[in-house]
């Protein structure tokens, strides 16, 4: 389970670094997704502070258990309410968001079974 993780993790953290690297940026094509869901232009560096922090937090699980743990769930909660605001305005766009989500919670099981 832990060899799991760690590609889980891995590919999770990868994604999630390169998301907060183009929010913190504000690329075009972020900006106007999260304004499109309604999310203020105020919002976008605590957002990619949490995808960073995400990030970090995956890879220190690696290490400590519980940080893993944490990071996962921080991430299965951010990525739920990214889906969760992209269905609330009907916009159908949401494949990258669940695929993400589904990474998050596969990463929590994962290290949960192999803690």
């Amino acid at each position: 389970m832990f060899i799991g993780y760690v590609i889980v993790a891995a590919l999770l953290a990868l994604a999630c670094a390169a998301s907060a690297f183009m929010t913190f940026t504000r690329n075009p094509q972020v900006v106007s997704s999260m304004t499109k869901v309604g999310v203020p232009g105020s919002w976008l560096p605590w957002l990619a502070t949490a995808k960073t922090a995400g990030a970090l937090g995956l890879l220190a699980g690696l290490v400590v258990a519980p940080l893993g743990i944490a990071a996962a769930v921080g991430l299965v909660l951010y990525f739920a309410g990214a889906l969760i605001s992209h269905l609330r305005v009907k916009d159908n766009a949401v494949a990258p968001v669940v695929v993400l989500t589904l990474l998050a919670a596969a990463a929590l099981v994962l290290r949960m079974a192999s803690a």
